[in-house]
């Protein structure tokens, strides 16, 4: 078995004491004593990922080990029916662990379990196709060291950096739903769904307590959430390519995520977040 996998029948689930993550069983990853804590925790979800997460894996684990500080990357398979799991397994590096959701919950849910599992002092989430160029971080980075707490990769800033844009028809949609989520949530972010975010470890762990929706959408509670709970957020201009192979179906999708938007709001007009 890979050093870095949680075994294979003994998944992590949510504890009875309501904690996104209990104690696995024997057979997780965890630092020695003498080990270095992992400066960075860099967080994927994946769904059906099979295909293009091991390229994926091989260009992080060089730039990462490049970059020189220590770190871990954590790969949450959200009940996958390919072999995306054992794709990450092929990898041996102890840096390397993998979290198997027993079944498809959503990017969201699987974002979470990876952030609350997360042992860095910062934590990346990402997507598995590496839109976003990995060299990007280091202008997130940046914005954390000058005093934010969340750093947040857009698309809307300068679309010169759109190398390879969406369809016509994806892009108007896209506008439309930053122009509601805008309007009804997170006023002055003009790009909530870029899949590049960069959080003080401590910062994520509080605000993801407090997310509730599992779909791609969760993105806009995450940004609700650190609105709310008084976070700086600083959104950062970064180049981006185009995925033709993304699992979101924007018509299919449209109205759950409208649903999803609804019940943020109404679940965020007068509650405040917990655990500042």
């Amino acid at each position: 078995m890979h050093s870095g996998e949680l075994p294979s029948r003994s998944h992590c689930f949510p504890s009875r004491s309501g904690s996104t993550l209990s104690r696995c069983r024997r057979g997780e990853s965890a630092m020695s004593e003498d080990s270095v804590p992992p400066h960075l925790t860099v967080v994927i979800p994946c769904f059906n990922e099979e295909a293009r997460l091991g390229a994926s894996l091989d260009a992080l684990l060089a730039f990462l080990s490049e970059r020189g500080d220590p770190f871990e990357i954590v790969i949450v398979d959200d009940g996958s029916t390919d072999r995306t799991a054992d794709c990450a397994r092929t990898r041996s590096d102890p840096r390397l662990r993998i979290i198997v959701l027993p079944r498809n919950r959503g990017k969201g849910a699987a974002v979470k379990a990876g952030v609350m599992a997360a042992q860095g002092d910062r934590i990346l989430m990402m997507d598995a196709d590496l839109s976003t160029p990995l060299e990007e971080l280091e202008k997130l980075s940046r914005a954390l060291d000058a005093g934010a707490d969340v750093a947040i990769g857009s698309r809307a800033l300068e679309r010169s950096l759109v190398t390879r844009p969406q369809g016509l028809f994806r892009d108007r949609i896209g506008r439309a739903f930053n122009g509601v989520v805008r309007t009804l949530l997170v006023p002055g972010i003009r790009d909530s769904q870029c899949g590049f975010k960069l959080f003080l470890a401590p910062v994520a762990k509080s605000i993801f307590r407090n997310v509730r929706c599992r779909g791609w959408a969760f993105d806009v509670e995450v940004l609700l959430v650190a609105k709310r709970m008084g976070f700086v957020v600083r959104e950062i201009p970064v180049h981006w390519e185009n995925d033709t192979a993304s699992h979101v179906r924007v018509v299919r999708d449209a109205p759950a995520t409208l649903a999803s938007l609804l019940a943020m709001r109404l679940r965020w007009w007068a509650r405040r977040p917990k655990d500042r």
